[in-house]
């Protein structure tokens, strides 16, 4: 494995994990932006601007930037969340220059107001379609209620009335100061040519203007307290809960990761054999994730509407009782090995290896080989996870139930 480095004039940052042993190669755009980076009236502007990205450019329409990616076989897509927006694509190495081509021009949209006005009807349909999911109802609920107000709190989607009401103009200015070139990384994994790649990036994006893009990083102050979405059109409960966790900085991060792991991934789990064996709930998980300066412990809960509150109850019980009497040594270990073996499992693709080789930049301005975070992960002990326990006590928990529920407490 090779690393490769390098910065634009204009700030632009470059990054790359070369496989000598790989069969294809991977690249991609990492903007800085998201849900976290809009005022209320953007809201959702994000991934509004991720569709237009795909609209076309001044020389290409839709039609040509589809018909590229089939003609060198891409695997491609793109992702909006609430910090970071992705461009990717997998080909084979020999379209290395065209993959880079393609994505360095659609990272200069047209924008055009008939293909915004078109794709905002696509963006509510969307909307619609996630407010029939009770799970993601739960999500962005309980997102605006544990953050109390913080811009980590805002929707990824937005809102009906705010896509409504945003227009071509707002978008191209967020797009001016939030796709900057010092807001960008490209990134590249897999079986590529360094060399070729930097000068075409360079003769596509060297012109491109900084902005001196920020993000507002205070410390969340964290919400809690219990809400209920009560409506009769789903027969389940779904419960989405969020308490304080590490951010994307902390080296301790993959402690969280292991201590959540046995708590709540897998059927091993200690989450699973409280609930879902017993058929207490159809669905009992409990992971970690990391944001910028942040971070949260997520656990997903799925049940009857009369089991509600025994569920949430259990739920509470194992968290406070890993938290009294720690994890054991076993569990710990098991949780570690299923959690490596993912990663590991993933990095033998370039295109999933892409996105951790961007976010390691993002974050951190360093890139990790998989070998060595196998190795940290291994090195995780049960002491490890109890004292983090101790330390963050899952407080305060922000529970929110979408369902045929009236109260829960």
């Amino acid at each position: 494995m090779r690393y490769d480095f390098a910065t634009l004039e204009n700030g632009l940052q470059l990054v790359g994990e070369y496989s000598p042993e790989a069969l294809s190669m991977a690249a991609g755009f990492f903007c800085r932006t998201g849900s976290r980076d809009e005022t209320g009236p953007e809201s959702g502007v994000s991934h509004f601007l991720e569709h237009m990205l795909f609209k076309g450019t001044a020389t290409l329409d839709y039609d040509d930037i589809n018909k590229t990616f089939d003609r060198i076989g891409a695997q491609y897509n793109a992702f909006t969340s609430e910090e970071n927006t992705v461009y990717f694509g997998q080909v084979l190495p020999e379209y290395q220059g065209d993959i880079i081509g393609l994505l360095g021009q659609m990272m200069r949209p047209a924008l055009r107001t008939t293909d915004f006005d078109m794709e905002k009807n696509v963006i509510l349909e969307e909307i619609a379609m996630y407010e029939d999911r009770p799970l993601w109802v739960a999500h962005d609920h309980c997102r605006q209620r544990h953050y109390a107000g913080h811009p980590l709190g805002n929707s990824v989607l937005g809102s009906s009335a705010s896509i409504t009401a945003l227009g071509r103009d707002q978008m191209a200015d967020y797009f001016t100061r939030r796709y900057a070139a010092d807001n960008l990384t490209f990134a590249m994994s897999g079986k590529y040519d360094w060399d070729a790649a930097v000068a075409q990036v360079t003769a596509l994006c060297g012109a491109w203007e900084p902005q001196g893009a920020t993000r507002a990083l205070t410390a969340p102050s964290g919400g809690g307290g219990v809400e209920v979405v009560s409506t009769d059109r789903f027969k389940q409960v779904n419960l989405y809960v969020l308490c304080p966790g590490l951010s994307a900085q902390d080296p301790r991060r993959y402690v969280a990761s292991a201590a959540a792991a046995a708590i709540g991934s897998g059927k091993a789990s200690r989450l699973h054999w409280a609930l879902v064996h017993p058929g207490k709930a159809e669905d009992a998980s409990f992971y970690h994730d990391e944001e910028d300066q942040a971070g949260l412990f997520t656990g997903v809960l799925a049940c009857d509407p009369d089991r509600a509150q025994e569920v949430l109850d259990i739920f509470r019980g194992e968290l406070a009782t890993a938290c009294r009497e720690g994890l054991r040594e076993d569990e710990v270990k098991r949780a570690v090995r299923r959690f490596a073996t993912g990663l590991v499992l993933q990095a033998e693709t370039p295109l999933h290896r892409l996105i951790s080789v961007g976010f390691d930049w993002t974050y951190r301005r360093a890139v990790t080989p998989i070998s060595e975070t196998a190795a940290q992960l291994e090195q995780i002990t049960a002491a490890d996870c109890n004292a983090l326990l101790q330390e963050l006590a899952f407080e305060p928990l922000s529970v929110v139930a979408v369902g045929p529920l009236e109260q829960l407490s």
